[in-house]
């Protein structure tokens, strides 16, 4: 099965696809845009021992004194 990206420039052609669609020839997709949850869950999916979100925050806060250490001596 191939995937694309389409852009309709004339109406006509939706109701062409939604056809197309109701002879089951296409599927219509929900394109949905990536967050930060999905990235998140995604990641911990495929990952042994992934961190919770208490581990990340954290993580990041020492980060944060970090570098704002180096830039404010």
């Amino acid at each position: 099965m191939k995937t694309f990206e389409i852009e309709v420039l004339n109406p006509k052609a939706v109701k062409l696809l939604k056809d197309l669609a109701d002879l089951k020839l296409i599927a219509f997709k929900k394109n949905e845009k990536p967050t930060w949850e999905n990235l998140l869950k995604r990641t911990r999916r495929n990952a042994d021992t992934a961190p919770s979100l208490e581990e990340i925050t954290e993580e990041v806060e020492l980060v944060r004194a970090e570098r704002y250490a180096r830039q404010n001596p």
